[in-house]
């Protein structure tokens, strides 16, 4: 049986009600179009003017608006959702945990990830610094949901094999959720050229949903949120702006990939 996905694309503000609200669009119309799971980007909730803005908006594990959104929306419209990421609590005070929630139809929680790896990029004026206000997290995390096993990443995450190979051991994934902000400089050089990498050496489908746009604290973010199968082939893709891209996630066709190359099986 085959898995409709559905990767959202926003272009997220600094007013988080805002933003809670174009996420239930969204992920209704992602509902409509007869998905079974949905994606939502990092930081759906809250594209902030500095990185104080997510420190005060964190919420404690279990609890908080964004997680009862979250939840809630799963539940009204039926979903499997990765909830992109939000601000949980961590013990520094001034930084939080850069976290992914996965919620089960029934609006359960099945699986949190905390991103391991932070970005940090400078040229020119441009500077990203993700440690000065984010905490790493330390574990890899997959969860099952349609039959599938899926492996859990934000954003940077991208950059590091490693992380997916970790999740792929010693069970494989069958698909890698991607949510992510990624900026327009490195976007338009690497973004697709990663997402199509990590599908094609783990023969797993990537859902990658991403930020897209012009938002109202300046930052401008690349985008092109899209859905590759495991022979590296875009299935669907939104360039720019908000939307919701949808493609079925194939149990057969990773068989008959991994049947007919077995990479997997090679690793030494």
């Amino acid at each position: 049986m085959t898995l409709k996905t559905a990767a959202i694309q926003m272009v997220s503000s600094s007013r988080v009600d805002d933003n809670l609200m174009r996420a239930d669009a969204l992920l209704a119309e992602a509902a409509r179009r007869g998905a079974h799971l949905a994606v939502l980007p990092e930081y759906f909730c809250l594209m902030g003017h500095g990185d104080a803005d997510k420190v005060a908006l964190r919420e404690t594990p279990g609890s908080g608006p964004i997680q009862q959104f979250a939840a809630d929306a799963a539940r009204r419209h039926g979903l499997w959702l990765a909830a992109g990421s939000l601000p949980l609590a961590c013990p520094d005070p001034h930084r939080v945990y850069n976290t992914t929630l996965v919620f089960d139809p029934q609006g359960a929680l099945r699986a949190r990830y905390d991103k391991r790896h932070l970005f940090a990029f400078t040229r020119g004026a441009e500077r990203y610094a993700e440690s000065d206000s984010i905490a790493p997290g330390d574990a890899p995390v997959a969860f099952d949901a349609g039959g599938l096993r899926i492996g859990l990443s934000i954003c940077y995450d991208l950059r590091f094999p490693e992380h997916f190979r970790a999740l792929s051991t010693p069970q494989p994934c069958d698909a890698f959720l991607v949510p992510a902000a990624f900026t327009y400089t490195t976007g338009e050089k690497h973004w697709e050229l990663l997402l199509r990498a990590r599908a094609v050496e783990n023969l797993a489908y990537v859902v990658a949903s991403a930020q897209g746009g012009r938002h109202d604290n300046g930052r401008r973010t690349w985008g092109h949120s899209m859905i590759v199968d495991p022979w590296g082939e875009v299935l669907a893709m939104q360039s720019g702006g908000e939307g919701v891209v949808c493609a079925e996630l194939d149990p057969q066709l990773l068989a008959e990939h991994r049947a007919s190359l077995p990479a997997l099986a090679h690793r030494r």
